[in-house]
């Protein structure tokens, strides 16, 4: 019989806890760098938007080399539990350089928004692609793989809320009026805390051993695991990414300008952040439903949530907005933890198709759709704001750029989110999941037999 390995709380709990540490810091940076650049660094919406396509062409670029890199990496402590030892520090000092303000003429703040930017992307690749590559190794059990990633995205989520509920606050705070000192402290406060985080996940997570693969897989080997699963979810997560990216870019324009009640930022945001019921739901949903129809629900419920918050753009209703932000955020709870516990499912499928078992790699091809996702995201908000003419100077916007901000805000979400309901379709791993982890166990303890006979 094949061994199932529960995963203890305190384990859950430590992997939960690396997702805080990241998202205190990458949550800081999706949502309010383009504010950042825009409205207190004085750079070009237009110019931030290729920034932000460049910088995540470039990190994205660099996952499959990450993923190349953990699948050879090999030390007592396992191939993904290290980094969170060797990073922790680096990542939280480049946070904070990211959000520094140098005097420097336009040309010097370019080059220096580029260059923290791109180095805070690649930091970031190697400290969160291997949280997501260790799941694997952490149970065999679908189930349990959702549980535990369910419990990962929940610590994930308070990480997002706490920057969200109190960035702006802790800007207006520490600042005392200078933006520019108060987003610097804030973010420094941020990586402080984010440092013991990421300490406690090495600490207290483990890498398992399942299966008898091998150590070291060449790149031309390690292809042969890709599958058409995996590109199903590879597409879906670079929609849902992309979505993530150009709705929380442009939260801030669009209370704005379009409602004129900036001050209800914190507010709105924290409503996002009720994927964490959601997300506490997961494991009992996805044992009625499966993986698949789950995270199709909860699209379903977030388009619902834009289209509430379309009408209550219409009618300036501020309590239809919070309904429409709310359910939107209680659907979107259902769908980032799915596809990263279903990535783990494609490894085994592919595994079972090719005989090659390349979790970095797949992982971290999976990771370039998100980091693909969000910098078209990234850079399709702020290319609209600077094609309509958005001017930080101005209190009150062009008829034209409130329609930009607006189609970015609603109507990218709804349109993305439809393509994916569609995609999600033609995804039939979750029917034969089951077979294929008891084939890979006949085959793994037919490896093990010949090997002591040798």
């Amino acid at each position: 019989m094949f061994k199932v390995d529960q995963v203890s709380w305190k384990e859950r709990i430590s992997y939960g806890l690396a997702d805080t540490a990241s998202n205190l810091l990458f949550v800081m940076v999706s949502t309010y760098l383009l504010y950042f650049y825009t409205d207190v660094y004085g750079i070009g919406a237009g110019v931030v938007g290729t920034l932000f396509l460049i910088g995540k062409f470039l990190n994205a670029g660099s996952d499959l080399l990450t993923g190349y890199i953990i699948d050879r990496t090999n030390t007592k402590w396992g191939k993904c539990r290290p980094y969170f030892l060797w990073l922790a520090i680096p990542f939280a000092v480049i946070g904070v350089l990211v959000f520094l303000t140098p005097d420097l003429n336009t040309q010097g703040k370019l080059i220096f928004a580029y260059s923290s930017y791109i180095l805070f992307g690649f930091i970031y690749t190697f400290i969160n692609i291997p949280l997501s590559a260790m799941l694997p190794s952490m149970s065999n059990n679908p189930l349990e793989r959702h549980e535990v990633t369910s419990i990962r995205m929940i610590f994930g989520q308070i990480g997002g809320l706490i920057v969200s509920v109190a960035a702006l606050p802790l800007v207006a705070f520490l600042g005392n009026g200078n933006d520019e000192k108060g987003f610097a402290l804030t973010m420094t406060l941020f990586g402080v805390l984010s440092i013991p985080m990421f300490l406690t996940t090495f600490k207290n997570t483990r890498e398992r051993e399942y299966y008898n693969s091998k150590k070291n897989i060449p790149f031309r080997e390690g292809i042969k695991a890709f599958n058409i699963p995996w590109l199903i979810i590879f597409i879906a997560k670079l929609a849902f990414f992309f979505v993530f990216i150009i709705r929380n870019q442009t939260t801030v324009y669009f209370l704005k300008y379009n409602f004129g009640r900036e001050e209800i930022v914190p507010v709105v945001m924290a409503l996002n952040y009720l994927t964490i019921v959601s997300l506490m739901l997961i494991p009992f949903v996805t044992k009625r439903l499966g993986g698949k129809k789950t995270m199709q629900f909860g699209i379903i419920v977030s388009i619902i949530g834009s289209l509430i918050i379309y009408f209550s753009s219409i009618t300036i209703s501020i309590p239809l907005l919070l309904i429409g932000v709310g359910i939107g955020g209680l659907g979107l709870g259902f769908v980032p933890s799915l596809l990263f516990s279903l990535i783990a499912d494609t490894i085994d499928y592919g595994e079972w198709k090719s005989g090659v078992r390349a979790t970095g790699l797949l992982y971290s091809g999976s990771t370039f759709a998100a980091k693909f996702g969000m910098g078209v995201g990234g850079a399709a908000g702020a290319w609209l704001l600077a094609l309509y003419n958005y001017d930080p100077a101005l209190t009150q916007q062009s008829t034209e750029t409130l329609k930009a901000i607006e189609f970015c805000f609603i109507w990218f979400p709804v349109i993305s989110f439809v393509l994916v309901l569609i995609l999600l379709q033609f995804y039939k791993l979750d029917k034969i999941h089951g077979q294929v982890v008891e084939d890979l166990n006949k085959r793994n303890n037919s490896n093990i037999a010949l090997a002591k006979e040798a």
